[in-house]
């Protein structure tokens, strides 16, 4: 059936919340995505109403035929109710059985929609625990600093789960508000280009750079100017997962609040007497001013 939401409440990649209106949201033709997005408890909730729903109904159809179930156990509504549970789930413990046949029709349908039912909660179930998830670091802050002697904007990331993920690629965009010749208000979208987009072996930590030149968007950009602009900087990664095979997917949003001028990240790599190398991401999102 399909509902128009009037008001529907969301937040963004931003973090800020918008308000929908006017959308109508065909929910059966959708129920799909709906029930690989919702939370695991409200899933669980949904699957319970839709188990108990089913055995209440069938429950009252044996009802009707007050002598079609034998050895009905408690007698009366209750006990047609836990005979449609082991109808459904296919138990057959074999005390209460059918004898009628009105009650062999309803009992097939019932073993036919729970035996399905079970398929497609059996399928819904591996969907949620197989799709791939990325387990990418974004530093907290962004900075802009010059290296070698050239404005650059520097984006930390790093991966969490330490296995590798081949040939992994960044892109990274500006949304903000600008005004055309016309004098209209228009949300535009600019790539950024990195001096470097891929990684072949994205294990550890991967700084993204882009040169702020008299090219770049950025080109004499300042937090009160974007602020006005309701800029916004996108940051995404993919790549492919060495283990599974799987491409793993994940993105970050930066705010001009989380700029950092003339500000550098603390390294947290370290090498000790022996050699070996040291990843301390304690210290990952923390920055520090330039000297």
């Amino acid at each position: 059936m399909a509902s128009i939401h009037r008001i529907r409440r969301r937040r963004g990649i931003s973090g800020r919340e918008f308000v929908i209106s006017g959308l109508r949201r065909e929910v059966w033709q959708d129920l799909y995505h709906l029930l690989m997005t919702i939370s695991w408890p409200l899933l669980f909730f949904y699957l319970a109403t839709f188990f108990v729903a089913l055995n209440l109904v069938f429950a009252g159809l044996y009802y009707l035929e007050p002598n079609g179930v034998a050895n009905v156990n408690p007698p009366g509504y209750w006990g047609f109710f836990f005979f449609s549970i082991e109808t459904s789930g296919t138990l057959g413990y074999g005390d209460m059985h059918p004898q009628a046949v009105y009650t062999h029709v309803c009992a097939s349908i019932e073993t036919f929609i729970g035996v399905s039912s079970f398929a497609l909660m059996t399928g819904l179930m591996f969907a949620r625990f197989s799709r791939p998830r990325a387990k990418f670091l974004f530093a907290r802050y962004a900075v802009i600093h010059p290296i070698d002697g050239q404005l650059t904007l520097a984006l930390r990331t790093a991966n969490a789960r330490t296995s590798i993920v081949m040939e992994a690629n960044a892109r990274l965009r500006l949304v903000r508000d600008e005004s055309t010749l016309e004098g209209q208000s228009i949300r535009r979208l600019y790539d950024l280009p990195l001096r470097r987009y891929q990684h072949p072996i994205f294990l550890f930590g991967w700084t993204l750079m882009h040169v702020i030149d008299a090219d770049s968007p950025l080109a004499g950009a300042t937090i009160a100017s974007l602020e006005a602009a309701r800029a916004l900087l996108l940051l995404s990664i993919s790549g492919t997962d060495e283990t599974t095979g799987q491409t793993l997917m994940a993105r970050h949003a930066y705010r001009p609040s989380s700029l950092r001028w003339n500000q550098t990240f603390v390294d947290i790599l370290t090498t000790d007497a022996e050699g070996v190398d040291h990843f301390d991401y304690r210290h990952f999102h923390e920055v520090r001013p330039l000297v």
